[in-house]
């Protein structure tokens, strides 16, 4: 019990994890934002009548797996392949999610649909980063666990 209290009253004022977790939910957004906008960027291209929420739930998982692929490349550079993949598939897909769905909704919500344009991107984006930030942090404070 007294573990599970302590991972509850984490130091919320370390400059360094915040750091890294900065670190690994940029790479983290990398990843998800280039699926998911291809995603988007294609269905806004071709006029393909689906509804927002399917073009947004098709974006979210193309976003996975993109974060994943690169998660996997920029791990091979330290490990095994087979390893690479296994830590990727391992990162924690809650901060993923809510990524995604932070990203999905602001778009939504400031387009009226699934579009983007010049200027609801940054603010995607933003979002994004912030979403599962405090998460990532406390996942690495709390739990020492990244997926770098």
């Amino acid at each position: 019990m007294a573990s599970n209290t302590a991972t509850l009253r984490i130091d919320w004022g370390d400059k360094q994890k915040w750091l890294r977790a900065a670190h690994n939910t940029k790479w983290c957004l990398v990843g998800c934002a280039a699926g998911d906008f291809a995603t988007i960027l294609f269905f806004q291209v071709t006029g393909i009548a689906w509804s927002t929420w399917s073009i947004m739930i098709l974006a979210m998982i193309n976003g996975l797996l993109t974060s994943i692929l690169l998660e996997t490349v920029i791990l091979s550079k330290q490990m095994a392949l087979k390893a690479a993949f296994k830590t990727a598939i391992g990162m924690s897909m809650i901060s993923m999610l809510t990524m995604e769905l932070a990203m999905n909704v602001v778009d939504i919500w400031l387009t009226g649909g699934a579009k983007l344009t010049w200027w609801v991107i940054p603010v995607m984006l933003l979002a994004g980063f912030l979403a599962p930030l405090p998460y990532n942090y406390w996942r690495l404070k709390a739990l020492n666990k990244c997926c770098h």
